[in-house]
């Protein structure tokens, strides 16, 4: 059961700087994404990119910055909306 309690950041991050990872579901400009109306799709599901960087938001959650390469969007994104494909090369070895 989750009450609220846990904050991620107890935990080390998901996901590090330079890992491969896919957008698990469509994300939509909330109003927060410059020069796209709100509503409109920035991300699709099953869109790749890279993470460029790891990230807080209320000292309690991580959020990527990941740079979706064919979309040329930088959009920031939760573990939970994410899937890694292929780990940074400096972390797998």
């Amino acid at each position: 059961m989750n009450d609220g309690t846990h904050f991620e950041l107890w935990d080390q991050p998901a996901f590090e700087r330079g890992d491969k990872v896919m957008a698990l579901k469509d994300v939509r400009n909330d109003g927060t994404y410059p020069g796209s109306r709100i509503g409109e799709f920035l991300i699709r599901k099953g869109e790749w990119g890279y993470v460029s960087q790891v990230g807080t938001y209320l000292n309690r959650f991580y959020v990527y910055s990941v740079d979706f390469v064919e979309a040329r969007m930088l959009v920031g994104m939760r573990a939970h909306e994410l899937k890694l494909l292929e780990e940074n090369e400096r972390k797998a070895s």
